[in-house]
């Protein structure tokens, strides 16, 4: 119990100062980036110290929930093998799968922009396969394409294609009539119709599949590696130790994939508020 006094006192100073600096209204651009910053940073931090403590006084054995020190121990003691499991999950299936499924997600809505009738016929079979369970959907890929990251890489692209395809479709269909009807009366083409106008007014929703996609890729290829994978990566290494018993390692692992994916994210949203500066969530400071 000794432990539990000093994390909720630290808990009440963490919360107390946040509160402060939500308040505050820095003159420079600078300083309100470094409170942007520092708020969540101390609340992850806080909550981190609030785990510690109650873990350890109330003696919670580590097999069911080990302390934010021991995961963190656990971390820096197996840097190789997490890195050989991210390197497979992540470098490997992820980002091959995300690029693909998007890439082609993308054009399919080109086409499809095109074609009505492959918008009435392909559409409604997207949205039934979108709704598979990835469970359901994994153990069939490892069977068409074996126990390595190409069947992972199978199950991404299902899950990513279809998010970029809906989203891509609703965004070419969100510029309005009158500034397409502008577009012809300057006699553009289809193809400068789109390049000019529709993909621009397109572009908070793609960029909407890519956020979305971002988790939903990582999600997928984690999953995937349950039902059949060599003796490395994310997935494999959570059911196995699992298995053993050693939960310090499997919440290494969690917490590699939570930096991963959360990383993956900013990125993603960075490149938005460079490609969409114009919109008006981004010029008032949301993303």
């Amino acid at each position: 119990m000794n432990a539990i006094l000093p994390a909720i006192l630290f808990w009440l100073f963490a919360w107390a100062l946040n509160a402060w600096l939500v308040r505050r209204t820095p003159a420079s651009k600078t300083g309100d980036r470094a409170i942007r910053l520092v708020v969540p940073v101390l609340f992850g931090v806080s909550l981190l110290v609030l785990w510690e403590g109650f873990v350890r006084g109330f003696a919670v054995p580590a097999v069911l929930l080990p302390p934010p020190s021991m995961i963190w121990t656990r971390l820096i003691s197996s840097l190789p093998t997490l890195w050989a499991d991210f390197r497979q999950t992540f470098l490997k299936s992820v980002l091959t799968g995300y690029v693909a499924g998007c890439g082609l997600g993308f054009l399919v809505a080109i086409a499809i922009d095109r074609s009505p009738f492959l918008q009435k016929g392909l559409l409604p079979l997207g949205n039934f396969v979108s709704a598979l369970p990835v469970v359901g959907i994994a153990p069939i890929m490892v069977i068409w394409f074996g126990f390595d990251w190409p069947s992972k890489v199978a199950v991404v692209v299902i899950m990513t294609f279809f998010p970029m395809l809906v989203n891509t479709v609703t965004g070419l269909a969100s510029a309005s009539s009158m500034e397409k009807d502008l577009m012809q009366t300057y006699a553009a083409s289809w193809f400068q119709t789109l390049v000019k106008l529709r993909l621009p007014a397109a572009w908070p929703f793609i960029f909407n599949a890519l956020k979305i996609n971002s988790t939903l890729a990582l999600i997928g290829a984690i999953v995937a590696e349950f039902f059949g994978t060599p003796i490395v990566g994310m997935g494999f290494r959570i059911s196995t130790e699992v298995g053993r018993m050693n939960v310090d390692m499997v919440w290494a692992e969690i917490a590699v994939a939570a930096v991963a994916g959360s990383v993956f994210y900013g990125v993603v949203a960075l490149v938005e508020r460079v490609v969409t500066f114009w919109h008006p969530s981004v010029r008032s400071g949301r993303t």
